[in-house]
């Protein structure tokens, strides 16, 4: 039975009506309510499905549940019920926090961090969906507990992937020693965890280097495409701090390395090689990515999944998504107090569908392909100098065609909220270089600005206007603008 907080499919008919400015348009999500991590991300029988940590009650982290949304094309949407709410009494009361989907026997299963009480300590628990991903049954099964394992302070986030033909899982945690870590289990029985021990933590010179945090949070572990290589195995988490209280400081990293399993023990051994950001903006974080079969999606809307939903990649390709939450304004940047958004009624958005790869031994993102359907009516044609964007709009920069000038070394592009008067320079959202035959994608979608700098990572950014103030991209000489009015598509 449907949620009336979850009644409405129609996200465009939605955003259209809703009373605050801010509110995306182009980024599906409930009309009220905190959302914060994706989780469960699927790719079933042709459709994308999308689950979230969401508080239908009110703007702000509190019993957190599962929203749902799903989608054939990844841009038009659908919203669906509640998936998994907490259970009174139940291991998780307090919370259905992060976890993923996966397929058990054939069974959709959700596997996550259940919280029973605010001292945010959590175990694993496993519920079962129907075929459509839609209907769940949650009887409080924990496959997992805290390990009974000293160094361990702190352990949330289940991840499953597979390797050599079996089933691993690992969590994120935190150690007595201060020391952020993974830890490693085998799953033969999903509803019965086998734990290895501590896996990989940050005094690995690579991760400690590039992941340095006291807490992993929300691991992930997949293969991406990697040139002439094949592939790559690529490691992110969310990188957590005492303190953090939803401001994330240090942001979400990524590790690139090999896997391989140990003849000892028969397990597998990552070793990290490089690695780095893997966002650039300060409201990005706890990001989650699908493997997707080869030829779903990624520019093929509506190629259905194999027979197995969720059947090994034979060519890996990757889809991520990540949580852009509120904030009291960051670089200069203007925000927005707790009492603004509890007058707002919602807080939170899922980022664009990002594709991942490695280029030249770094992590590439860009925007899944299928986002250029919200491209509506073009509004300037290398436009130069100073070009004003309207409130939903897709500007894509890069060194000016058959013209005199060229770019120089230091070539900077600006994206700012400009005030009435001509004389207010007003707030600067993004600034970023611009080299010859680099290429930046520039979203803007009401308060949610996302960056895609061609061969690198993307920059996600929060920031409201105020009234009379319009969106204003500044160019340096040499650069040029093409720049789209964001539309539905019909």
């Amino acid at each position: 039975m449907s949620s009336p907080d979850l009644a409405a499919a129609d996200f465009a008919r939605v955003a259209a009506a809703h009373p605050d400015a801010a509110f995306p348009h182009f980024h599906p999500r409930p009309a009220q309510g905190w959302i914060n991590d994706p989780n469960g991300i699927s790719h079933l029988n042709g459709r994308y499905h999308v689950f979230f940590q969401y508080n239908p009650g009110s703007a702000r982290h509190h019993r957190i549940a599962w929203g749902h949304i799903s989608s054939a094309d990844l841009v038009r949407w659908e919203e669906h019920p509640v998936a998994l709410r907490p259970q009174d009494g139940g291991p998780d009361a307090y919370g259905c926090w992060t976890g993923v989907v996966t397929d058990d026997g054939g069974v959709p299963t959700a596997v996550y961090s259940g919280v029973r009480g605010d001292g945010g300590h959590s175990q694993v628990v496993i519920s079962r969906g129907s075929a459509d991903l839609v209907s769940w049954t949650q009887d409080g099964h924990v496959a997992a507990s805290m390990p009974a394992d000293p160094m361990v302070t702190a352990v949330r986030d289940p991840f499953i992937f597979r390797f050599n033909g079996k089933r691993y899982a690992m969590q994120g945690a935190g150690l007595a020693s201060g020391h952020a870590a993974l830890l490693l289990y085998t799953v033969e029985d999903l509803s019965d965890w086998k734990y290895q021990g501590i896996w990989l933590t940050t005094e690995n010179p690579v991760a400690s280097t590039h992941t340095p945090a006291e807490i992993w949070e929300c691991p992930q572990l997949v293969r991406v495409p990697s040139g002439d290589d094949g592939d790559a195995w690529v490691m992110m988490f969310s990188l957590w701090l005492s303190g953090d209280d939803h401001e994330h400081a240090n942001g979400v990293g990524h590790l690139i390395g090999n896997l391989a399993e140990n003849p000892a023990t028969g397990l597998p051994v990552f070793s990290p090689e490089t690695g780095g950001k893997s966002d650039l903006g300060r409201d990005f974080y706890a990001p989650q990515i699908v493997q997707l079969q080869d030829g779903a999606g990624a520019g093929t809307p509506g190629v259905p999944a194999s027979s197995s939903a969720f059947a090994a990649l034979a060519e890996p390709k990757a889809l991520l998504w990540g949580w852009a939450n509120e904030g009291p304004g960051r670089d200069g940047r203007r925000g927005r107090s707790q009492e603004q958004i509890d007058a707002a009624g919602w807080a939170g958005v899922l980022t664009h569908p990002r594709l991942l790869s490695v280029v030249d031994g770094s992590l590439a993102v860009a925007p899944a392909p299928e986002v250029d359907a919200y491209r509506g009516t073009q509004l300037a044609s290398q436009g130069a100098g100073s070009v004003e964007l309207p409130a939903y709009a897709e500007a894509v920069v890069t060194a000016r065609s058959g013209g005199p000038a060229t770019l120089a070394a230091d070539a900077v592009v600006e994206l700012s909220l400009v005030g009435e008067a001509s004389v207010d320079a007003g707030q600067v959202v993004f600034s970023g270089p611009l080299a010859a035959g680099e290429e930046l994608r520039v979203f803007v979608d009401a308060s949610l600005v996302e960056v895609y700098r061609s061969g690198s990572v993307a920059t996600t950014l929060r920031a409201y206007s105020a009234p009379g103030e319009r969106w204003v991209l500044r160019l340096p000489e040499g650069a040029a603008a093409d720049v789209w009015q964001l539309e539905q598509p019909q």
